[in-house]
């Protein structure tokens, strides 16, 4: 196995290219853990941890642009502020030292449907940004992005430069459920983001399905009949609930069952949306 180490975009471009079998490693978290069980066993390793332009973020155009390399733990440090869901998220993710190795440009390239960062990503309606080195720049929206278990829209030349995440300008909240409470894949997680200015909700369903997802029923249900002026109708969030537990499509796996991951979704999908509306509602009358 061949280990590749650029140090400028150019030359991971370039490596990538020449190496289209080559997989991309950040903090390793993912890939690490597969070679150590020979899970995987690709013909090269091309480490991106010397392209320092990956480790920043930015607001630009009015977005926050999240370099692929930028480590959970910066997110929780950095980012609360304007992308508070990626950020209950990242809180989530494994250990203290995970949270300082592991990115959000690595999760979106393992592309797992128990990815901590896609359902807020989903939720906020994030773009994914890749290049290649033939054919430039492409921006995929993250709704777009997963195309099956631990398999994306990435071709094979190509790399995740960045995520474009539009600031929250409403509450918004994450929820898992894990076997235990701390160092955990989600069994299922939820995320939700209100969207107050547009008058939407956005969703983002995760591991309770091929892929993360939106529960694109629920959202147009909260479009057509939330009263931003009210508190919750009981009943419409019940069927919110509902609906988003209708979004998913789990297994049972070792984690647990399908019919168990249905009703948490349920019940995140009800408590994350309570607890985003009482947020909406204080904020109002303040």
């Amino acid at each position: 196995m061949d280990f590749l180490r650029p140090t400028t975009w150019e030359e991971a471009l370039a490596a990538k290219a020449d190496r289209p079998g080559s997989v991309p490693i950040q903090g390793g978290t993912d890939v690490m853990v597969e070679i150590n069980f020979d899970v995987r066993r690709p013909p090269a390793l091309l480490d991106l941890t010397r392209v320092a332009e990956l480790r920043e973020w930015s607001m630009t155009g009015g977005l926050c642009r999240v370099g692929a390399g930028v480590p959970y733990a910066a997110v929780v440090g950095e980012l609360a502020g304007p992308l508070p869901g990626l950020a209950q998220a990242a809180r989530t993710v494994g250990s203290p030292q995970i949270r300082n190795r592991g990115t959000v440009g690595g999760n979106l390239g393992a592309a797992s449907p128990a990815g901590d960062s896609h359902p807020p990503l989903l939720a906020a309606g994030a773009v994914v940004e890749v290049e290649s080195r033939e054919r430039g720049v492409r921006m995929i929206p993250a709704a777009e992005f997963y195309l099956g278990v631990k398999r994306s829209a990435l071709e094979p030349d190509e790399l995740i430069r960045a995520v474009h995440v539009p600031p929250a300008t409403g509450p918004q909240y994450f929820s898992k459920v894990g076997t235990r409470n701390a160092m955990v894949i989600a069994v299922c997680s939820f995320a939700l983001a209100l969207h107050p200015r547009e008058r939407r909700v956005g969703t983002g369903i995760g591991s309770a399905a091929p892929t993360p997802r939106r529960a694109l029923e629920a959202e147009e249900l909260l479009a057509a009949e939330l009263d931003w002026e009210a508190p919750l109708d009981p009943a419409l969030l019940r069927r919110f609930g509902e609906l988003c537990a209708r979004a998913a499509a789990p297994i049972d796996d070792v984690r647990g069952t399908a019919a168990y991951r249905v009703h948490a979704i349920s019940v995140m999908a009800r408590r994350t949306l309570t607890w985003a509306w009482n947020d909406h509602l204080k904020e109002r009358a303040a």
